[in-house]
Formats: structure tokens, sequence, C-alpha cells
């Protein structure tokens, strides 16, 4: 998958929920439980990003693979948990990435 593809899925996902938001944001909101159902829709885009970045680690064609990539996923989620700033998350992710590879060769 191309970076084009991924921003215009991106772009897309975001349209389709301001697109949502704006045309049944009233309705759901004068329903009853409509709550419920505005927090439902502003959960869809985390949700697919999540999704999207879960296949991109393990997906090697159609076959799964654990390799470096899994292992920086898994630091850089370590280090959201903890709450370390996005630019230490992504420093760790990838500096784990780099190194799993290194020691691999």
């Amino acid at each position: 998958m191309t970076w084009g593809a991924v921003l215009a899925l991106a772009a897309g996902s975001y349209l389709l929920k301001v697109l949502g938001l704006l045309v049944l944001g009233p309705r759901l909101g004068r329903e009853r439980g409509g709550g419920v159902a505005l927090r439902f829709v502003s959960l869809l885009p985390p949700a697919l990003l999540a999704a999207l970045v879960v296949v991109q680690t393990v997906a090697d064609g159609e076959r799964l693979a654990v390799d470096a990539r899994l292992a920086g996923v898994a630091v850089g989620g370590g280090a959201v948990l903890v709450r370390m700033p996005f630019v230490v998350v992504i420093l760790a992710a990838a500096s784990t990435t780099a190194l799993v590879r290194a020691v691999a060769e």
C-alpha cells in the first residue's frame, strides 16, 4: 500500500466522520440515547487507525510476519502507556526496530 493510498483513506475516514456528524448530529442529539451514538461515531476513526497499524505491522503479503516492526510497535505502545512525550515514543519505537533489525542480520 502506498502513502498516497494511506493518506486518501485517512482523509476519506475523516470526511465521513464529519459528514455523519453534520447530517445525523442534530437528530441523534434529540433522540433518546443519542449521546451514545455520537460517542460511538467519534470512536470509529481511532479504531480504524489502530487496525491499519496492526495490519501494516504484522502482514507480509498474505502471510503473518513477526519481525522487528512488531518489537518497535510494542515498545512504542509501552511508551504511550507510561505517557511519554510523542517524540520520545517515536524515537523509542524507531530505535528498537533498528536495533532488532541490526541484531537479526
